[in-house]
């Protein structure tokens, strides 16, 4: 997961040729139809591999597709989604605390102090704002163990439950590949995340489960679901390999595989966190619009 693209192609205006017109507004009209969603699971998508588009033209799309969650997203953010009646089904920090992020997080008691005060601004503002599931992560190892880094983990989320229980916010640590896309990082099997979430004993704490990372290390998506789902708050698409299109042209099949998860009765949100292959506005949503209905079981 890559917090931050480069900002690239604004919509050309109307007032161009005939022809140029008469596509815009084609594309316009094909836009504003809703999607017809069967309503089993609610859509959601990741902000980062969209940021080529201004944030409110992607509200906007998003709206007219009925997905509604913009995710990956913080309190500036939330503020202008509000306009578009949307929400964000994963928050975060922005900025995360000096010195943190991905490879450095929870597992090292160093940072405890930083992240209590991070999250001790941050989940007001996700009450304030209607965000219930805010992310989090373990950090590499850096020749840290497992068990003493669970150890680390525990220490750390236990202080952060007072204020997760208090805002009625769930605290959701993402799992990433180690293999290819976060070499090192610690949180990188459903197993290891289970046992944490048991340590730590609160409903304010759970996984993300992210089907692109969870493919390289493993696989075995629809036994883990089956096994684990009530340690998963949340979900993340992406094609494997490569991170594009959840089509036909990579190597998961998410019909069954989101299909599992709505048996479980999870009522959450999934996530869209794929890469579109297209670098133009119309091609990128009409990619984005394309994977909804793939999961839209």
């Amino acid at each position: 997961m890559k917090p931050t693209l480069s900002r690239r192609d604004a919509i050309k205006t109307l007032g161009a040729s005939a022809a140029t017109l008469s596509t815009a507004l084609t594309n316009e009209a094909m836009a504003a139809e809703p999607l017809k969603l069967k309503g089993n699971i609610k859509h959601s998508v990741s902000r980062w591999c969209y940021a080529s588009i201004p944030f409110e033209e992607l509200c906007q799309a998003s709206k007219d597709m009925g997905i509604e969650s913009i995710e990956l997203t913080g309190p500036k953010e939330w503020e202008i989604m509000k306009k578009y009646g949307l929400t964000s089904a994963m928050g975060w920090a922005d900025p995360w605390p000096e010195k943190t992020g991905l490879t450095s997080f929870l597992n090292n008691p160093k940072n405890h102090d930083a992240i209590y005060k991070c999250y001790e601004e941050l989940l007001p503002q996700a009450q304030a704002a209607g965000v219930t599931n805010v992310i989090c992560f373990s950090g590499n190892r850096n020749g840290l163990g497992d068990y003493q880094g669970l150890l680390n983990c525990q220490k750390g989320i236990k202080r952060l439950i007072p204020l997760a229980e208090k805002y009625g916010v769930t605290l959701t640590m993402e799992l990433l590949s180690s293999r290819a896309s976060h070499p090192d990082y610690q949180c990188d099997n459903i197993e290891w995340g289970a046992v944490l979430c048991e340590m730590v004993g609160s409903e304010k704490f759970k996984m993300l489960y992210d089907i692109y990372h969870m493919q390289s290390m493993s696989g075995d998506h629809i036994r883990n679901i089956q096994r684990y789902g009530k340690y998963i708050s949340h979900y993340h698409t992406g094609g494997h390999p490569g991170r594009n299109e959840i089509d036909e042209t990579q190597e998961i099949y998410y019909p069954a595989i989101v299909k599992a998860i709505v048996a479980t009765g999870y009522k959450g949100y999934i996530g869209q966190e794929f890469v579109p292959k297209a670098k133009d506005k119309a091609g990128m949503l009409e990619s984005l619009k394309k994977c909804v209905l793939i999961c839209d079981v």
